[in-house]
C-alpha cells in the first residue's frame, strides 16, 4: 500500500494539533500547514467521524485530539483518511476470500500473507506519540 497525500496530511495535522491546548480550525491549519483548505478539511472530517479527532463548532470551533498520541496507532489513522485496509498487496488475509479461489494451490500466499501480518502488526505498534517523540 502506498500512503498517499492524505495520510501524510493526516499525520502531519494531527502532530500540529497535538501541540495545541485549544481546538485549532482548518483555516489557520491550513495556512500554517500550507496544505488546501479543502482536502485539508475532508481528511480532518474522516479523523473525527472515526473519533480520532473530536471537532467542535462555533466561533471557538476547531479540532482537538480524541485521545493520548499515546493511544492512537498509524494504523487508525492511516484506514481512517485511505477508506481502505493498509492491504501491501491484493492478496486476500483469508485462503477462504481469496478473489481468485487459488490460495489452496498459490505458492506465494503464505508468503504475502505473512508480510502482510507484520506491517498490519508494525502499523498498530507504532503510534502517533512515537512519531512526535521524532521531531
Amino acid at each position: 500500500m502506498l500512503f498517499t497525500k492524505a495520510s501524510e496530511y493526516a499525520l502531519i495535522s494531527l502532530i500540529y494539533i497535538s501541540q495545541k491546548q485549544e481546538p485549532i480550525d482548518v483555516d489557520t491549519m491550513s495556512n500554517e500547514l500550507k496544505i488546501s483548505k479543502s482536502f485539508l478539511a475532508k481528511i480532518l472530517q474522516s479523523l473525527a467521524k472515526d473519533k480520532i479527532l473530536k471537532s467542535f463548532k462555533g466561533a471557538n470551533g476547531g479540532f482537538t485530539l480524541s485521545d493520548d498520541p499515546k493511544n492512537i496507532s498509524i494504523k487508525a489513522i492511516v484506514q481512517s483518511v485511505e477508506k481502505r485496509p493498509t492491504n501491501v498487496f491484493e492478496c486476500s488475509s483469508s485462503a477462504d476470500e481469496c478473489p481468485s479461489n487459488k490460495a489452496a494451490t498459490c505458492q506465494i500466499w503464505s508468503m504475502f500473507n505473512n508480510l502482510q501480518q507484520k506491517v498490519d502488526e508494525t502499523l498498530e505498534n507504532i503510534r502517533l506519540q512515537d512519531i512526535i517523540n521524532k521531531q
